[in-house]
């Protein structure tokens, strides 16, 4: 379960995205203490990339597998 208490949209973007990719066995690591064979899928929050930073880039194997960027989630009434 997942709570959300007085964040922004991305914020809970964020919060979401970090329990997906947890329950689906990635760690999750912040762009200033990367180990990116801590295990075999590592998702780095913040990553620079030639493009600007990437809300995660994930990693597989030390090796750039995906981007994923936060949008704010708009539910349809």
């Amino acid at each position: 379960m997942i709570i959300i208490l007085n964040q922004n949209p991305e914020q809970e973007a964020r919060d979401i995205i970090d329990f997906a990719l947890m329950r689906s066995g990635w760690t999750i690591q912040n762009k200033s203490s990367i180990n990116l064979h801590e295990a075999i899928g590592v998702a780095v929050r913040e990553y620079q990339t030639d493009a600007g930073p990437a809300d995660y880039v994930l990693f597989v194997d030390g090796k750039p597998a995906g981007i994923v960027e936060a949008k704010a989630f708009k539910e349809s009434i």
